[in-house]
């Protein structure tokens, strides 16, 4: 009985591992292509389960807060009010590729893209 017990806890163990993906905090850079040339985005992420938290800061060197930030498994979705034109809010979703790489895309609230996908890398 203890040895089925032990096995029932490591499987539920696993499978929240699983279920929750990789664990995204830290800092991660990408570029995107503007119209005047590639723009470098830096992220912070903060996970706590499935709540991401965190900033982006481009080239003006403010931080942007990520707003309905989540994780759930390999997928990752956030938006970020830019105060530009009487402010945008652009929408984030990606797909995590291991401990070193997500693949982004951004979209503006109204469902224009904001470019080709972004890949991030995971900084050291």
């Amino acid at each position: 009985m203890k040895l089925r017990s032990l096995t029932l806890v490591l499987i539920i163990a696993l499978a929240a591992t699983v279920a929750w993906g990789a664990d995204v905090t830290g800092t991660w850079k990408g570029e995107i292509q503007g119209p005047d040339g590639s723009i470098s985005l830096t992220y912070s992420f903060k996970q706590d389960g499935g709540k991401l938290t965190g900033t982006v800061t481009g080239p003006q060197g403010d931080p942007l807060e990520l707003l309905e930030g989540k994780v759930e498994g390999e997928k990752i979705h956030f938006a970020v009010n830019v105060p530009f034109n009487g402010g945008t809010k652009f929408i984030s979703d990606g797909t995590i590729k291991g401990d070193d790489e997500i693949s982004l895309e951004t979209k503006s609230e109204g469902g224009d893209s904001f470019g080709p996908p972004v890949t991030l890398k995971k900084q050291k």
